[in-house]
């Protein structure tokens, strides 16, 4: 009845029997209210209905009255939109500062969706939808009220897919609470101001200055500033030691300006095509060493140390970027788990997550677009790539390049990939800079108690076009016609503190105005002069330096007492039978007459280079056993399933070794490894492909990050790159590692690409790169490591060759050699090749039944840096020779051929001419009938030898 409500107090003073009666003589009222006495017919008539007998399915126990059918629907609907509200609070919230037209609509909020009115949530107690409320409440509606305010603000929260639940308790109670928010001071308010002024002001400045130059402005993402500014305060608070960043383009300028402090005149001065002035930084500006060729200014990274105490600073690094966005993503990880690592120590290096940690800025389009995001997000809580939890922050601008959302994702937002992997998110405005130092303030205080990734969507728009240069309203008419009418994130902050009394009309006009007057005055103090050509810096004499000096041998006594350690095993530890006896075998291999193999030569560099006390890393899929089943370097108990590294338990090791299996990941993991090698330059770091080729997967980090970056930026790596390569019948993905690929990047001594057919090459090999590791002569390895060949006894060799001498660029061919002068004047042609095709021609020549005077060999060990110097020395002890012949079992337009050839027609002398054997050009890197690939591999072999026998010379296709 209508009266109900009000006359609840009323109806409060009937108890017990009383309330039995009183119901009795009401439902007499109701059919003839003459029948009652005249007293209760006022009563009735005044009051109406009892309250306890709103539904006539009332029922009564103990005198009590329960909650009817009606009561209970009522509730539970309250509840679902009270939840409702929590979890999908962010499809209403105001996020979007311009650009919310096309936003889908939803109900999923609406009292009607749930049969519910205003009238109902306020007559219902609000403990009963939210029993724990930090608040008095009075009803429900004011609890509804309260979570939409809390949950479908200027911030909002998805975090209902983190299936801990200490979490998502933790990050409910942060929420419903508001204890997250950041509560500021006037002065700090106006400091606020005075942050986004200048960021506004020095894209102001650098777009009047220097018309019609890319930039990749902030405008529109303003706030990211004042956000890393929160979180390096709460980091260097907290003396945390490194702040690993990454980001693309947008907004970069301004973060080296403000975050990274990269002096304003070093900026100006990189505008260096400005029509009217060559700019050189004024006299005792901060300096910022890159590589010798340099890179355009948005690309750039840079360090700066915040002390934070007497004894302590924080470092933040912003990495070096390319124009492939999202790939420093997984570099910047590495990074960060080299800087958490303590690599002193004999086992696995100790972590500890709270010496660095990560933060990734993304674009909208490129964050779902990309799948080296989801590689990284997948690697952040493996134990061999975990770095305790990296901060996103996806810089929204709605739009990549000209393509609108709902052609760039078939996800609702652009942080939705985040879900999968658990990783709470965060919606948010940016417009509303407190809302976003919020979001940065919760995201920091997560990552250090729980030690995971967080996600902030900061939702803006981009004020002009991609760079500048482009015209955005030519494909984006609706929303750029919004963000010309829409004011600047200042100007909307200075009005909030006008509406707050706390700032006049006219305080962001003198701020901007500040700024204006004292990037002007740099501007015009720097020097000028008349445009030079650009100045090509001087490669280090590090790089220029070759590596054929560097010893690496062992003694034999000391190679055998590694041995023996390698072969030891913890009291109780229960290894795989067949196994054991496998490796057991290696206790003889380095006895007079016994020869090394691949394996153990490997393990024995290892071991030596821990003995030095330099750490070692090695990843990559199935690494642990090898894919090939010839490593072995984790051993499995096959009762416990416990595992033991003999290079753990070795006695003489004085450094980390490091060995995870990783994901199926290839972009991903290289990248993570090349940051680990940038960052931790006294470790020597390998990655092992499972087979060559899948390096394919990881060519942008190949072609931006390991052969360029140190050209570009003087970023120096050590890293050794193990690509299984050589034809076996196996196919086009499992015989060649692109080799050519490789090589066409090589120049300026920027890696090294080697081939080798002794396991005492390789042994040297790895002892090189250790030796060379944080010297100016660091750089990187790339071996087409074997696969037949791990087992082939033609590649294992005595101790001897371990003890004595070090790595050779070239090898003379064993079976072909001829040792003396006499038996050189009869060859006339040469035989060069590298690799496994070799080793097959010296296992024919050892089986044929002719002899081979007029032919001589041998094997280009290391292909780049060439050994063109050793090779004309070779060449001038065969004073007959008449052509060389270079032998590969890749196609004639891949591996060497191309590299080689013109090295080769140098060396040429008078009539002597240089040809190639092996496959014809080809589209596909093999074939894949393991029969075809027989009779080819013969009929290469036959025509090198010049033998009357072999295969099909059309190779049967």
């Amino acid at each position: 009845m209508s009266n109900q409500g009000s006359n609840e107090k009323f109806w409060e003073n009937f108890h017990g029997p009383n309330m039995g009666y009183i119901e009795e003589q009401y439902e007499q009222y109701t059919n003839d209210p003459s029948a009652v006495d005249p007293s209760l017919k006022e009563l009735f008539d005044e009051h109406g209905a009892p309250d306890w007998m709103a539904g006539d399915t009332s029922v009564k126990t103990n005198g009590a009255v329960s909650p009817t059918d009606k009561d209970i629907s009522k509730v539970t609907s309250a509840i679902k939109l009270v939840e409702a509200i929590r979890r999908h609070g962010h499809l209403q919230a105001n996020i979007y500062a311009v650009g919310s037209y096309d936003r889908p609509t939803t109900n999923l909020l609406e009292l009607e969706t749930y049969g519910l009115k205003e009238k109902d949530l306020e007559e219902m107690p609000a403990e009963w939808v939210w029993p724990d409320s930090p608040l008095k409440l009075q009803n429900a509606l004011q609890v509804v009220n309260t979570l939409k305010e809390r949950y479908a603000g200027t911030i909002s929260f998805e975090f209902g897919h983190v299936y801990n639940e200490d979490e998502r308790k933790w990050l409910q109670e942060k929420v419903d609470t508001g204890s997250f928010r950041v509560s500021l001071s006037n002065e700090e308010k106006k400091q606020l101001l005075r942050r986004l002024a200048a960021v506004e002001g020095f894209e102001n400045f650098l777009g009047k200055t220097f018309v019609a130059q890319k930039r990749f402005s902030i405008e529109g993402l303003d706030v990211m500033v004042p956000m890393l500014d929160h979180i390096i305060q709460l980091a260097s608070g907290d003396k945390i030691k490194n702040i690993m960043m990454g980001m693309a383009h947008r907004g970069r300028l301004n973060v080296l300006a403000h975050i990274l402090g990269k002096p304003y005149e070093r900026i100006f001065s990189e505008f260096h095509h400005s029509p009217d002035k060559e700019l050189v930084p004024s006299e005792g500006s901060t300096g910022i060493n890159y590589g010798w060729t340099g890179d355009v200014k948005y690309h750039f990274g840079a360090r700066r140390e915040i002390e934070n105490g007497q004894q302590s600073a924080t470092r933040v690094t912003l990495s070096h970027n390319p124009s492939h966005l999202e790939y420093v993503n997984p570099v910047v990880e590495g990074f960060t788990r080299a800087a958490q690592d303590d690599r002193s120590e004999p086992g696995y290096a100790q972590m500890d997550k709270d010496e660095a940690f990560g933060l990734l800025i993304h674009g909208d389009a490129a964050f779902i677009g990309e799948g080296v995001v989801a590689e990284t997000l997948n690697m952040s809580d493996l134990p061999g790539y975990r770095t305790g939890g990296t901060v996103h922050i996806i810089a929204n601008n709605l739009v990549g390049f000209t393509t609108n959302r709902k052609h760039g994702r078939s996800t609702r937002y652009a942080s939705d990939l985040a879900k999968g992997f658990e990783i709470p998110i965060v919606h948010v405005n940016a417009d509303d800079p407190v809302a976003c130092l919020s979001a940065m303030a919760l995201s920091y205080e997560y990552r250090q108690k729980f030690h995971k990734d967080f996600l902030i969507d900061l939702v803006g728009y981009r004020r002009f076009g991609h760079n500048e240069m482009d015209e955005p309203r030519a494909t984006q008419p609706r929303l750029y016609s919004e963000i010309d009418e829409h004011p600047t994130a200042a100007a909307v902050y200075e009005k909030t503190l006008q509406e707050e009394s706390i700032v006049e009309d006219g305080t962001l006009a003198d701020m901007k105005e500040k700024v204006e007057e004292e990037l002007r005055e740099i501007y015009n103090n720097m020097d000028e002069h008349e445009a030079t050509a650009a100045d090509v810096k001087d490669r280090p004499s590090g790089v220029e330096q070759p590596l054929d000096e560097i010893e690496t041998a062992v003694d034999l006594e000391r190679l055998r007492g590694l041995n023996e350690g390698l072969l030891k095993r913890p009291e109780g530890f229960n290894g795989f039978k067949k196994l054991e006896k496998i490796l057991q075998r290696r206790s003889k291999m380095l006895e007079d007459g016994q020869k090394v193999d691949w394996a153990t030569a490997e393990a024995l560099a290892f071991a030596s280079i821990l003995e030095d006390g330099r750490p070692i890393r090695i990843t990559g899929q199935d690494t642990e056993r090898g894919t090939f089943a010839h490593r072995h370097m984790v051993l499995h108990d096959v009762e416990t399933g416990e595992t033991y590294c003999p290079l753990h338990g070795l006695e003489q090791a004085n450094a980390s070794f490091d060995i995870h299996n990783s994901p199926l990941s290839e972009a991903g993991v290289i990248g993570f490894e090349y940051g680990y090698s940038v960052q931790a330059p006294e470790t020597l770091v390998l990655w092992e492909a499972q087979f060559g080729d899948f390096a394919n997967a990881g060519q942008v980090i190949f072609d931006q990050f390991i052969s360029a970056g140190r050209a570009k930026w003087g970023e120096k790596s050590n890293m050794i790159f193990l690509l299984p390569h050589g034809y076996e019948g196996q196919g086009p993905e499992h015989s060649s590692a692109r080799l050519e690929r490789f090589l066409q990047m090589g120049a300026e001594n920027n890696w090294t690409v080697a081939n080798v057919t002794s396991s005492a090459q390789y042994f040297h090999l790895l002892r090189r790169q250790a030796a060379i590791s944080d010297r100016e002569e660091a750089r990187p390895l790339v071996l087409m490591s074997p696969k037949s060949l791990l087992r082939n006894q033609r590649v294992a060799v005595e101790g001897t060759h371990f003890s004595e001498g070090k790595f050779q660029p070239i090898m003379r061919q064993p079976g072909l050699t001829k040792e003396d002068d006499k038996a050189r004047e009869k060859v006339k042609t040469l035989l060069l090749g590298s690799g496994k095709i070799m080793v097959d021609i010296e296992d024919t020549v050892e089986n044929a039944d002719q002899s081979f005077e007029t032919i001589d060999a041998v094997r280009i060990e290391q292909i780049y840096p060439f050994p063109e110097k050793r090779l004309a020395e070779i060449l001038e002890t065969y004073p007959n020779l008449e052509e060389l012949v270079w032998v590969q079992e890749e196609p004639q337009n891949m591996g060497s051929w191309y590299f080689v050839e013109g090295i080769l027609h140098k060396l040429l002398k008078g009539d002597q001419i240089h040809r190639y054997v092996g496959r014809p050009h080809r589209a596909s890197p093999s074939v894949g009938e393991p029969n075809i690939h027989k009779t080819e591999q013969n009929r290469i072999i036959h025509e090198a030898l010049q033998m009357s026998k072999g295969g099909n010379s059309n190779e049967g296709n």
